[in-house]
């Protein structure tokens, strides 16, 4: 372990958040806490008011910045530019932290990032978003959705640009980077997971039982995730009425605006009664949910990594996912499951047929799925980063010296 640190995390998502980026963040947070680093995260307010973190010896204390409801996104809040550019020089100021890193080019993350950059703190930042996702939850027209696309790489790339050490969850998501932020020198470093909390035996079902140990010997299919459009829910659930065993299931975790949607999309394909919709769940329900299904999908066309496709794996279960951006990177085809072209509704039913009704493959296909996640340990994630923090205090230090600290 490095020597203790106090390291300034900006995010703009996190718990109680639900999705990838803000799982990661708190993951990394405890994790660099648990190693002795003293950790401090600044982000929205879930509730609307500001609030003043109180630490605690060994966890990671949050600050929280004012925010206000996005419309039409449960859940999901935002921060105004002069409160978090605000709150952020304050946090620098006060804390003056060893290291910043940033999770994140918007309000929070640009204020910290920019805070950061001028006042010669070591900077850090990581990518976990394609901005062309945002454009689904904002009012912009189709005509104009490439050209506000390109204007959000162009953005990223300018705030993002200021940072001494770059990275992103993978390969793919480097290479976007360079090509559509003009970044280039970015690290690919995996967000990581606890393979252990996944791995193990078959859990006690969500609601009623199926699949392997659960009395019900139907083998069932299971989609992790918010339930938005770029995760193409919708074309698992067409996929999933095509499959031939009608004794088959399908389960939905997660929630969001095309809940209702989707669900009316399966009373119209006559699945309704094998597809359920569980809603957000708690950690141990998620954690049955995988060691409970068959197959695990993932169709969406727009993962950076996808952290809920490395805990499939790491519960031993065979993977069925769209060919795109970074999930070839997980899915190795023919090994740990099976890729197909995104969109193509009648392929993915295909796929999904393939391996429902075959358990050895199935068998072969999850112990391969937990040799391929163990590149992927947490531990790893976090012995990565600490060796990134040092190279960008030894980058900032010959560029421009970091006051000493004055703050407690």
């Amino acid at each position: 372990m490095t020597a203790p640190l106090r390291v300034l995390i900006g995010a703009d998502t996190y718990p109680p958040d639900v999705n990838g980026a803000s799982r990661f963040t708190e993951r990394l947070a405890a994790g660099l806490a648990a190693r002795g680093h003293e950790v401090h995260v600044i982000a929205p307010s879930p509730s609307g008011p500001r609030a003043r973190g109180t630490s605690v010896r060994g966890r990671p204390t949050v600050h929280r910045v004012a925010s206000l409801p996005y419309p039409g996104q449960d859940g999901f809040r935002v921060c105004l530019p002069w409160r978090s550019a605000a709150a952020t020089e304050q946090a620098l100021r006060e804390l003056v932290p060893d290291v910043v890193h940033v999770q994140s080019h918007f309000s929070v993350g640009r204020g910290l990032a920019m805070g950061a950059a001028r006042a010669g703190y070591p900077l850090v930042a990581t990518n976990h978003f394609m901005p062309e996702n945002l454009l689904d939850h904002a009012p912009v027209p189709d005509v104009l959705g490439a050209a506000v696309g390109r204007l959000a790489w162009r953005d990223l790339g300018r705030v993002y640009g200021r940072a001494d050490v770059l990275t992103a969850p993978t390969p793919s998501a480097v290479e976007l980077l360079r090509r559509r932020a003009g970044l280039a020198g970015a690290r690919a470093v995996s967000c990581g997971i606890d393979v252990s909390r996944f791995s193990g035996g078959n859990g006690p079902a969500i609601g009623s039982g199926n699949g392997p140990g659960t009395g019900d010997p139907a083998p069932s299919v299971l989609f992790v995730g918010r339930l938005e459009q770029e995760k193409r829910v919708g074309e698992l659930i067409a996929a999933f009425a095509g499959v031939p065993d009608r004794s088959t299931r399908l389960e939905i975790v997660g929630d969001g605006s095309r809940r209702g949607e989707w669900t009316a999309l399966a009373e119209r394909l006559g699945v309704a009664d094998r597809v359920r919709f569980h809603g957000v769940v708690d950690d141990d329900s998620l954690v049955a949910a995988y060691r409970r299904c068959a197959v695990f999908c993932i169709p969406g066309v727009a993962e950076l990594q996808s952290l809920v496709t490395l805990e499939a794996m790491a519960a031993g279960r065979p993977v069925v996912a769209a060919d795109a951006v970074a999930l070839p990177h997980l899915v190795r085809p023919g090994r740990n499951g099976l890729l197909y072209p995104p969109g193509d509704v009648g392929a993915l039913t295909g796929a999904l047929t393939t391996l429902l009704a075959d358990p050895d493959a199935r068998a072969r296909m999850g112990a391969a799925s937990r040799e391929i996640v163990a590149e992927h340990t947490l531990e790893a994630t976090l012995d990565e980063f600490e060796n990134l923090y040092a190279l960008a205090r030894g980058t900032r230090v010959t560029r421009t010296p970091v006051r000493e600290r004055t703050a407690a």
